[in-house]
């Protein structure tokens, strides 16, 4: 089946961004150059798309005008017909790429995001694979040239990592990470066990889009703030002073504490900002419960109770349950170099869902 698009809704986006090509050629103010060489580093991917269509369709038109024109001799049109074909495969895939890039977009994918580790079932075990889980999504970061800063961290008995929270700075940080939230598994036989029997334990992961830029209105009267000393193991400084801060969000529940920072201002500042993006996640997610009241997409759903991922150490595998793929280069995949191929599948899979729905639509 052909898929066709509007060309007044093409030539408008076209027309778009020769615009502001033309503005920041002719030169603007700061705030105004700011935001529209963000709008046109968004609009570029389409408009090249655009291009790749409309040169795929008029390649088509030029062959289908050959094969119906009475003046073309036979050899000119068996190779017309026989190039027709790959003709209407290439106007296929560019108007696909097309129609993906038409899609609505998440307005929080080009974010920079907020990432919580935490170990669950499995006591030390838990703990440990919570640090392989961090250690994973920081080479990741690393990776793609992001920057990975530790708000506040809770370290288990053995070395592992009971709980952590970071911000992972960069552009597009919460597109490629939104899908990781949820419970992983692992399976494998820890140090500590003499018999060597496998054992099954979890950490929970959730990636919360910064809510730098968004106006979250908060009531100071909704809060509760309470300076305590940083907790810790001590060593070389031992803090004397009250520089750890509680934020307690009366009307969700939510609570904030940030003890990395030896500044009392500065732990206050990361709260605050924690706290901001805790809320911006919480209206995200009930405006889009709203919206998939009908329709639940299992990918992208952000349930962070549900079993989304398990690590097979014996195996060497790697298993994404929500869309039945399994990659046997479990280490590959845990240092962070093949994680892509997990969140690129889980990518294409929430595009496949999004274009279902505009067709049932």
């Amino acid at each position: 089946m052909m898929i066709s698009f509007s060309e007044d809704r093409l030539d408008a986006i076209v027309a778009r961004f020769d615009i502001i090509t033309a503005t920041l050629a002719a030169g603007t103010d700061a705030e105004t150059y700011v935001s529209q060489s963000r709008e046109l580093s968004e609009l570029d991917p389409v408009v090249t798309a655009i291009h790749h269509y409309r040169e795929a369709m008029s390649d088509l038109d030029g062959i289908e005008a050959l094969i119906s024109d009475a003046g073309t001799d036979a050899e000119m049109r068996k190779f017309a017909e026989e190039e027709r074909s790959a003709a209407l495969e290439n106007v296929e895939q560019a108007a696909q790429a097309l129609r993906i890039m038409l899609l609505p977009k998440d307005e929080a994918d080009e974010k920079s995001a907020i990432l919580e580790v935490r170990a669950g079932t499995g006591g030390d075990e838990a703990a440990l694979f919570a640090g392989d889980l961090f250690r994973m999504y920081s080479r990741y970061a690393e990776l793609k040239g992001w920057k990975v800063e530790v708000i506040s961290q809770s370290e288990g008995t053995m070395g592992g990592i009971k709980e952590i929270v970071a911000e992972i700075k960069g552009k597009g940080v919460f597109a490629k990470l939104k899908f990781e939230s949820g419970v992983h598994r692992v399976q494998r036989v820890p140090e500590t066990e003499a018999s060597g029997r496998i054992h099954t334990s979890a950490a929970t992961v959730a990636v919360l889009p910064e809510a730098e830029g968004v106006d979250i209105d908060i009531n100071e009267s909704d809060l509760r703030i309470d300076t305590m000393r940083s907790g810790g193991a001590g060593g070389q400084h031992v803090n004397k002073t009250e520089s750890a801060v509680r934020i307690t969000h009366i009307p969700s529940g939510i609570v904030i504490v940030v003890q990395d920072e030896r500044s009392q201002h500065k732990n206050r500042a990361r709260a605050f900002a924690l706290l901001r993006s805790k809320l911006y996640d919480a209206e995200r997610t009930r405006k889009d419960s709203e919206r998939a009241a009908n329709r639940r997409s299992q990918v992208g759903s952000g349930d962070r109770s549900e079993r989304i991922r398990t690590y097979n150490f014996p195996q060497g595998r790697v298993t994404d349950h929500r869309i039945n793929l399994t990659l046997y280069k479990l280490e590959e995949v845990v240092s962070g170099g093949a994680l892509d191929e997990i969140i690129d599948a889980l990518t294409t899979e929430h595009q496949t869902a999004q274009l279902a729905a505009e067709n049932e639509s």
